[in-house]
């Protein structure tokens, strides 16, 4: 973990950038639909994409729940921007839990510094997600052939590599699941850009296909059977807990955005702020907001703590988190009155982009279904003792 002194330095860099060539280039991004390969640049020579990771791959070392307080940060920018440095400081640790030290120095230590991307490649057309997986790999001698479909792929187009979930030929389960480091460039690869989404603007995605497309076997982490603990185990926790903490961080902006609107508006010779009604709007968001933030950062030491409740701290924050920033958004262009609708205001942006994080990391619906069950598992557990 980093010291507080050194911590407060970062933070302070980030906000400044954030408030300063981050809104430019969120300008420039709304401008153009697209995100520059300058943009990933910037953020890996100020450092911002490896803050998260430890100091011997060439991480700043931030413990998880610093890092969380510097994601709230990012999320008051773009989305597109919140993306790049969401995902890279999180694939790592997705990868690390079953590299080998030769695979840490060919793939987790090169994504750490920036040198290659590496895209998260799980989810399929056709099928949930979890076991439910029916990209087919094929092993022959030294090497995987893979066959099938994936899409929804963030930074699918511009990767270097896909982190890729399948499943070994006539497997059924968790049994026979494979997690893959496949080169974009292989052969039998074909991916399709699918970018043109609500919000997010200029965030590439990719729909992909595979046709016998040959992986060596070393580029396989982990063992056969343990692909969804790659995905599911190292990755899926905090990254759900990042995902809560961008819903604080955005919804903190729509609130500044909203009150600054209600201190300059007047309407009948009087400013928005002197309405009641406007008053208790932003006084509900301001609760709600400091609500789910206090959430996610007790889900956040839960996880660095390596609490046996981190999971379901995650969705619990989550969908919580999720729910508050479609009310708070909401409520803020509600302030904004007809013109929050116009492209020329940043609230409109900032709604649109609200809409991406109930899918990151599965629904709401998602997010209940894990905490139901853990709620049940102490409940048995519970009983057993008592039994006893």
């Amino acid at each position: 973990m980093m010291d507080e002194q050194r911590f407060a330095e970062v933070r302070d860099v980030v906000e400044r950038w954030v408030e300063g060539p981050g809104e430019r280039w969120a300008e420039r991004i709304e401008e153009t639909g697209e995100v520059p390969e300058a943009v990933w640049s910037e953020l890996n020579e100020l450092g911002f994409l490896r803050l998260a990771a430890p100091l011997e791959y060439g991480g700043q070392g931030l413990g998880f729940t610093q890092w969380m307080e510097l994601m709230e940060i990012f999320s008051r920018s773009h989305g597109s921007l919140r993306m790049i440095v969401h995902v890279v400081n999180g694939i790592w640790r997705s990868m690390d839990g079953h590299a080998s030290d030769e695979q840490r120095k060919r793939f987790v230590v090169p994504a750490v510094l920036g040198e290659i991307k590496i895209a998260f490649a799980l989810t399929e057309p056709g099928n949930g997600t979890g076991a439910d997986i029916t990209t087919s790999a094929v092993r022959e001698g030294d090497t995987y052939y893979l066959s099938g479909r994936k899409h929804l792929i963030t930074f699918g187009m511009r990767c270097d590599h896909y982190l890729l979930a399948a499943r070994v030929a006539g497997s059924t389960g968790h049994e026979g699941t494979v997690a893959l480091l496949v080169p974009r460039d292989a052969p039998g690869v074909s991916a399709e850009d699918t970018s043109h989404t609500m919000g997010v603007t200029g965030t590439d995605h990719a729909s992909i296909v595979f046709d016998r497309t040959p992986v060596p076997v070393d580029h396989r982490l982990g063992e056969e059977g343990q692909g969804l603990e790659v995905f599911l185990g190292g990755f899926l926790t905090p990254s759900r807990i990042s995902v809560a903490m961008s819903c604080v961080g955005l919804a903190q902006r729509a609130q500044q955005l909203a009150v600054d609107y209600a201190r300059s508006r007047v309407t009948f010779g009087k400013s928005l702020t002197e309405r009641q009604a406007i008053q208790f709007m932003l006084a509900e968001n301001a609760a709600d907001i400091e609500a789910a933030r206090q959430l996610v950062l007790h889900a956040a030491r839960r996880f660095e703590e390596g609490a046996d409740d981190a999971s379901m701290q995650s969705s619990m924050a989550k969908m919580h988190a999720v729910t508050m920033l479609t009310t708070v958004t909401d409520k803020a262009l509600q302030v904004h009155g007809g013109l929050g609708y116009w492209k020329s205001q940043k609230i409109e942006r900032v709604y649109r982009d609200a809409r991406a994080q109930r899918f990151e990391e599965g629904p709401n619906e998602v997010q209940k279904a894990v905490v139901f069950r853990e709620l049940l598992r102490q409940a048995q557990t519970v009983t057993a003792g008592g039994a006893r």
